[in-house]
């Protein structure tokens, strides 16, 4: 991240601007302002929804805190940021520095550690090595230009190791660690070449104790990522491949060299602000920019999550009197409704000019979410595929009176639904649809499945498991007849693991017999359907899988 100079009294130090720096790269921002359509409502072609082509698993969307720099969120802040409720931003992860001295290792623990209770997930990104593992040298008429020491790559594993444990000790499982920090735009901090970065893949990065991400280009520079995808050791290395969207055009948010490569690696953009850092966060319509760059992120690049830098700035998500801006307005329209795990799937992604529409599937949910930036309504049909019966919708707004404002509920009937989305505006929509016909008008009483019958409920675990940590996906399926209307499902973790975070329930305790209650938007399990949920968790060198599950104390059948 640049530190703005426009802003230098905040510790927003740097001497380039970012735009100054993009305007030389000839990489400006691509987005302008919405075009003119008709003045009276336009109507948009059919956006069709199709729940079972699935794309990238969602892992989250958020922001940064750094502490030293421009002082830590406020308790409140802190709720405001990872909360889901009403008047919340919904943030699933947290990004904090890495800081070179250890004296300073505890300054954003307090804020990572309430993310985390809030069902966040974590993770850090360093700016400098300690002082004594750089070295200065020239680059370019950077006479003070600083890197790591060619002989000083095995210690500084080892402190991104020592900096882990010591968030691990206070109370934070960082889900994953980054190498360096735009190791591309290094003016005020460590430069690392493309070889660089390359050499310590292959050779440093596999004695990191947690995930790795790398290797965080500011601009998504592919040349600095190509050489790890190219190089199997390096690439075996990596857990995420990190980048930043500073100026970097939408034509070049697409990467085929990581769908040929990445398999089984996840694709996060780590950190933007946008468009600039100079507006304020309220401005209208220039905020409805926000909603399509994460659009473009999701649908074109299919980036896996979402972080923007500072939570609270006068420029970010959360203005500095703590209150959601315009901004983070765009943002808690995914982050509130789209949570970790949900699976994006295909959308018409542009039925009109200025339209944009993404969709994403959470367990028994289809969120869908549309940006207008056209200066007049839309009429917009949305069908999601190969459903049939009706549906309750809940929706929320934001235009320029309104903020994330809840719109009430309306029906889809068989799959099919048509809104008006009001003049430059942004809105999410949240149903349940199953592929289950209407019930009969006979009332039939609710019970929750009872065994035999072919009724027990079915339960598939899978784990995907690191040096000290893993993450278990769960899908509960209904093999009943009847709606199951709130459930519990308990099982006991096997000795030494203990849950960090989850989604899509509520867990307690974090170890031995937990219970996962449904929340809010799954409470609903329909015969026939099935419900995604998940957490990470930590565990002592045992990866064994829970043997046994109940589902409101219906022993489950485990596939």
């Amino acid at each position: 991240m640049t530190q703005n100079h426009d802003e230098p009294e905040n510790g927003e130090r740097n001497p380039l601007s970012r735009r100054a720096v993009l305007t030389t790269l000839g990489a400006l921002p691509v987005l302008g302002a919405a075009s003119v359509v008709a003045a009276t409502e336009a109507t948009a072609a059919t956006a069709v929804i199709n729940p079972s082509a699935q794309r990238q698993t969602i892992r989250g969307f958020g922001g940064m805190t750094f502490a030293a720099w421009i002082g830590d969120l406020t308790a409140a802040q802190r709720e405001t940021a990872f909360g889901t409720g009403e008047g919340r931003l919904g943030f699933s992860v947290l990004r904090i520095p890495v800081p070179e001295n250890q004296a300073d290792w505890s300054r954003d623990v307090a804020t990572a550690k309430r993310a985390i209770e809030l069902g966040a997930s974590v993770i850090a990104s360093p700016w400098n090595p300690p002082a004594n593992m750089i070295e200065t040298f020239t680059r370019g008429s950077q006479t003070n230009a600083k890197r790591l020491r060619a002989n000083m790559y095995a210690a500084y594993a080892q402190h991104l190791n020592d900096f882990n444990t010591h968030m691990r000790n206070n109370g934070v499982n960082l889900y994953a660690i980054s190498v360096q920090n735009e190791p591309d735009y290094a003016h005020d901090w460590t430069w690392w070449t493309p070889a660089e970065i390359l050499k310590f893949m292959r050779e440093n990065a596999g004695s990191i104790n947690t995930k790795v991400i790398a290797p965080e280009s500011f601009q998504y520079l592919k040349n600095i990522s190509d050489p790890i995808l190219n190089d199997s050791t390096a690439l075996a290395n990596m857990d995420i491949l990190g980048a930043h969207l500073y100026g970097t055009q939408f034509s070049n948010f697409p990467y085929p060299l990581f769908k040929q490569k990445g398999a089984g690696k996840e694709l996060w953009m780590t950190e933007v602000y946008h468009p600039n850092s100079s507006d304020s966060a309220d401005l209208w319509p220039q905020a409805l920019d926000v909603g399509e760059h994460i659009h473009r992120a999701m649908v074109d690049a299919e980036f896996q999550a979402y972080i923007w830098w500072y939570i609270r700035r006068s420029y970010g998500p959360m203005r500095e009197d703590g209150q959601i801006s315009k901004r983070g307005a765009m943002m808690a329209h995914f982050a509130r409704f789209v949570r970790p795990g949900y699976v994006r799937v295909d959308a018409t992604a542009n039925p009109a000019s200025n339209v944009y529409v993404s969709a994403y599937r959470g367990g028994n949910s289809t969120v869908i979410v549309v940006v207008n930036k056209n200066t007049s309504a839309v009429s917009q049909q949305f069908t999601v595929s190969n459903t049939t019966g009706s549906s309750s919708v809940s929706s929320w707004l934001t235009d320029a009176s309104r903020t994330v404002a809840p719109q009430g509920t309306t029906t889809m009937s068989n799959g099919s639904l048509t809104v008006t989305l009001p003049a430059r505006s942004m809105m999410t929509f949240v149903t349940g649809v199953t592929n289950t016909p209407d019930p009969t008008p006979t009332p039939t009483p609710t019970v929750s499945p009872t065994p035999g019958g072919g009724t027990a409920p079915r339960i598939a675990y899978t784990m995907n498991s690191w040096n000290n940590g893993f993450t278990a996906n769960i899908s509960i399926t209904n093999t009943g007849n009847t709606t199951i209307n709130g459930w519990t499902l308990v099982f006991t973790l096997p000795s030494g693991q203990s849950i960090t975070s989850g989604w899509n329930a509520t867990y307690s305790p974090s170890s031995g017999q937990v219970s996962a209650v449904n929340v809010s938007h799954n409470a609903t399990l329909a015969p026939g359907a099935t419900i995604d949920i998940g957490f990470q968790a930590n565990h002592t060198g045992n990866t064994a899988k829970p043997t046994a599950f109940t589902l409101n104390g219906i022993a489950c059948t485990v596939v």
